[in-house]
């Protein structure tokens, strides 16, 4: 009799072993099956689960060493004990603050801008919709990006602050957390795709409960894109293309795997330091860029100078080049809004549609003949 209680006993503990680790491997499986929602980004993920969302940064500045994970739960849900260790935010957000001009857009196209509580220098803004909430007192100025306010972020409690580090030190990211603030890294800036860098509409879509509207808007960008691409897909790149301008006694030119550098291959026109490595910028001498591209066609300036008078007054030397005499100078920079923010840099990472049709009105000026620059002015 024993025996055989103890026999039923021991297949019971069995089944209930079995039972448990079929549960537990259920469970794993769960939290890493997910899609990630994410396409063209190589520095953002995002995973979505029943009540919340996985977010994962990547490589959020140059040669970071370690990645970022945050938790968006929606109310009432479980998360997994395993995901306890990372920082979690209860979403949707009422109220935010970013530190990049680039977020705004994000925000706007969304329809939450009114959540914006928070920025550094808002002068830096140029969008009039968003400017009227800065003249209204209701989005607060809270310093600068490496001095950022921490009595006013205390005082305005946002649940949560969208910052950015440039390197593994960042003393201020860490002040923030240890007051209690939820930070989330963003590094929509180390993005060289156009796309890559458009996609991170899908965090702040994440953030807000807007999954559905963030995935809509970005398709729409990228059909947007392709119809761009097919326009020039059967053109010859004819145009031969100067970039940059004097810097401190350098010349900068963007790099052949930069952002800058994909749209112009993209807009089909001979850059002449495509097939230079690397993304980001590379420092010259004024007499190697002259020597390169002194009978380049076309250059695009790297200023806000609005003629030609303007930039031969910075640098008389300009005039050495045929683009100058030719007159065919643009620049994406010019347009400024009512405090002196750039629109560019403001709106052109979450719309990459139309900073590709402004580089092919450009080169390719027949192909869009109704079409009006986004950002570019040529200097006159």
């Amino acid at each position: 009799m024993k025996t055989s209680l103890y026999k039923i006993l021991f297949v019971l503990l069995i089944s209930f072993c079995v039972s448990c680790k079929k549960t537990e491997n259920t469970a794993n499986k769960t939290i890493t099956a997910a899609k990630n929602e994410i396409e063209y980004s190589s520095n953002l993920a995002i995973y979505k689960y029943n009540g919340y969302s996985i977010v994962k940064v990547i490589n959020p500045w140059p040669d970071a060493n370690k990645d970022f994970t945050y938790i968006l739960k929606e109310k009432n849900a479980t998360v997994p004990d395993s995901l306890q260790k990372y920082t979690q935010l209860s979403v949707p957000l009422q109220s935010i603050v970013v530190t990049s001009t680039t977020n705004v857009p994000f925000l706007e196209m969304l329809g939450v801008e009114k959540s914006l509580i928070g920025f550094p220098h808002t002068d830096y803004i140029s969008s009039e919709k968003t400017r009227k909430l800065i003249d209204a007192g209701t989005v607060k100025n809270v310093g600068q990006n490496e001095r950022l306010n921490m009595e006013k972020l205390i005082d305005l409690a946002p649940q949560a602050i969208v910052a950015f580090g440039i390197d593994n030190n960042n003393p201020m990211i860490a002040n923030l957390e240890k007051s209690g603030l939820k930070v989330i890294i963003q590094a929509d800036w180390m993005e060289q795709s156009p796309l890559g860098k458009a996609e991170w509409i899908k965090l702040y879509a994440a953030l807000f409960g807007k999954e559905k509207e963030g995935k809509k808007l970005f398709d729409n960008i990228v059909k947007n894109y392709n119809e761009a691409l097919k326009l020039v897909a059967n053109q010859k790149a004819e145009s031969t293309v100067l970039y940059g301008s004097m810097y401190q006694n350098q010349w900068f030119v963007a790099k052949g795997k930069s952002w800058v550098a994909q749209f112009m291959k993209d807009a089909k026109s001979n850059y002449l330091w495509a097939k230079t490595e690397g993304s980001g910028s590379l420092g010259l001498s004024f007499e190697s860029i002259l020597e390169k591209a002194k009978d380049a066609n076309i250059w695009i300036a790297t200023s806000s100078y609005k003629s030609l008078k303007e930039l031969a007054d910075s640098n008389p030397h300009y005039s050495q080049f045929d683009a100058f005499t030719q007159k065919n100078i643009y620049s994406f920079e010019s347009k400024l809004g009512a405090t002196g923010g750039t629109v560019y840099y403001e709106l052109a990472p979450s719309r990459p549609d139309l900073v590709l049709k402004d580089y092919i009105k450009i080169f390719h000026p027949e192909l869009l003949p109704d079409y009006n620059f986004t950002f570019v002015q040529k200097l006159n």
